[in-house]
């Protein structure tokens, strides 16, 4: 039996350091959330009929090795190999080796190895293979587990750098102005940099870096003297968050652009999205609101009414209250600027770019205004606003076929936006919506995407659904619709295929949300 047991004990390590790889991988596309591997591999486990049975056969192979040891190579293979379509090496992106995840996955290792060990030094190898087995079954736990043993040590080291950007901070002493919100918030910034840019010395928060560590990170590899403006977006997926984020920060200027049920399976209600995103306002000179939002335009009325300064935003359709401050409107090719009730001017946007949310534009120039930008010095920069990447940029192929590209972060009002402007495509041709769906909705979830699938039928011929995350829900959606036809796809790569092959001029697509790899 030594032989057998020694090849058992082989074939699951070979097994758990396949399976490591993928969810170390998970788990750093998850920011190093505990909890979050696990809650993925019931995911990806589950996706497929496939998957499913060959989980449940693992299983009873790994419980067959307590009496025949060879049915745990049975186990290793269906860990080495599963589930199906998780790779070991990413596509949309690959795992990093950054100090965090060499930290995680050495501690996930160790978690592996040692019930080995002390299964072979208490009941010999055949107690080893058995355990080894089981262990290969629990990898995604073990590295949750990781995950949770390691989080007061990066605690500790993020408060170091933390405490280092903030006396950089108070050295440089720019003005800060926070930006948060369940969407919006990286157009929001990255306008309000574009209105400011002739007049300060700006820096805005890069990319996503939008938690304690991205934010600590952009002030001490980022931020140099003579910086007058820092634009910092702030993202949270729970309350005290932006709150840690503004004790040291101290905006000066506040920004909430929006509430909606964004990352809703981690705040479980958008009441508590609301109060976690109102953090943002404590203690800032000015608060901006975009008041078409009924959550945040009763905000701005309660923080009215403590006292502080609140300029309200709109896109021309806000909630019953306070007139709006600055009004946005979009029109075709343009747009119509409203301050204080007066009308500023007609904007006209070069040929071809698109403003996703107007409502955005407007919390901008709010900001700018805040900072003591007079209106009528915004609208030269408004005729030139930049097009956030994969925000609903419109471009048009070399056949004629023109593509809206929105496939950063969906949500469900960017949704409905995007099929307006889908159905304002020209007349006659065709027109396609591929999509994965929505995530992050909680209970809203299967709703909101079933409910996306009818609108996007009632605006296009065909819906082409990838990925199997929301399936079902788009299905139904579309069943509902009862109009056009629908196209299942297993990923991106695929649609785009077939949208080459089916799509001709004068036809368009809709790309709407893109998943990364590490979603079934």
């Amino acid at each position: 039996m030594t032989l057998l047991e020694l090849v058992v004990l082989a074939g699951c390590a070979v097994a758990v350091v396949l399976s490591g790889l993928r969810w170390v991988r998970v788990a750093q596309r998850e920011h190093y959330l505990p909890g979050s591997v696990t809650r993925f591999a019931a995911r990806w486990w589950r996706a497929r009929p496939e998957s499913s049975a060959l989980a449940v056969l693992s299983v009873l192979a790994g419980l067959s090795a307590t009496a025949w040891r060879w049915p745990a190579l049975i186990t290793a293979a269906v860990v080495g190999i599963g589930p199906l379509g998780l790779r070991v090496r990413g596509t949309t992106s690959q795992l990093v080796w950054t100090r965090r995840c060499r930290k995680v996955a050495a501690l996930s290792a160790a978690l592996a190895v040692v019930p080995v060990l002390m299964g072979g030094l208490l009941g010999g190898l055949g107690v080893a293979a058995i355990v080894a087995g089981f262990t290969a079954l629990a990898v995604a736990p073990l590295v949750d587990l990781a995950l949770f043993a390691l989080a007061p040590l990066e605690r500790r080291l993020a408060t170091r750098f933390v405490e280092t950007a903030q006396a950089k901070l108070a050295r440089i002493a720019p003005s800060v102005v926070a930006i948060t919100g369940s969407y919006g918030k990286t157009s929001t910034k990255g306008y309000l940099a574009h209105l400011l840019a002739g007049r300060f010395n700006v820096l805005a928060s890069p990319k996503s870096y939008n938690n304690q560590a991205g934010l600590a990170r952009t002030v001490n590899e980022l931020l140099s003297p003579g910086t007058e403006v820092l634009i910092a977006e702030m993202g949270t997926y729970g309350p005290g968050e932006i709150a840690a984020m503004c004790s040291w920060m101290h905006p000066t200027v506040s920004v909430l652009t929006a509430i909606g049920p964004v990352h809703l399976e981690r705040f479980k209600s958008l009441e508590v999205t609301t109060r976690a995103k109102a953090e943002i306002a404590g203690g800032a000179a000015v608060v901006v609101c975009n008041v078409d939002d009924p959550r945040l335009a009763a905000l701005a009325n309660e923080l009215t009414a403590r006292g502080q300064r609140v300029l309200r935003a709109s896109a021309g359709s806000p909630a019953p209250g306070t007139p709006p401050d600055v009004i946005v409107r979009g029109l075709a090719g343009g747009l119509d600027v409203e301050v204080e009730g007066a009308a500023l001017g007609l904007v006209e946007l070069p040929q071809g770019a698109n403003v996703a949310a107007a409502s955005n534009v407007a919390c901008a120039l709010a900001a700018a205004m805040a900072l003591g930008v007079a209106p009528g010095e915004l609208l030269g920069p408004l005729a030139s606003l930049p097009v956030a990447e994969n925000r609903l940029a419109r471009t048009v192929s070399a056949r004629g076929v023109v593509v809206l590209d929105d496939t950063y972060n969906a949500n469900p009002a960017g949704g409905r936006l995007a099929l307006e402007e889908l159905a304002r495509q020209g007349s006659g041709g065709h027109k396609v919506v591929v999509t994965p769906g929505m995530i992050e909705l909680g209970p809203l979830q299967f709703e909101e995407n079933a409910a996306f699938a009818a609108a996007a039928l009632a605006v296009a011929d065909t819906l082409v659904i990838v990925k199997r995350t929301n399936r079902s829900a788009l299905l139904a959606g579309a069943a509902q619709a009862g109009a056009g036809r629908t196209v299942v796809l297993e990923g991106r790569e695929q649609a785009v295929v077939w949208v080459r092959e089916h799509l001709v001029g004068g036809d368009a697509v809709l790309y709407e949300n893109d998943l990364p790899d590490h979603y079934p």
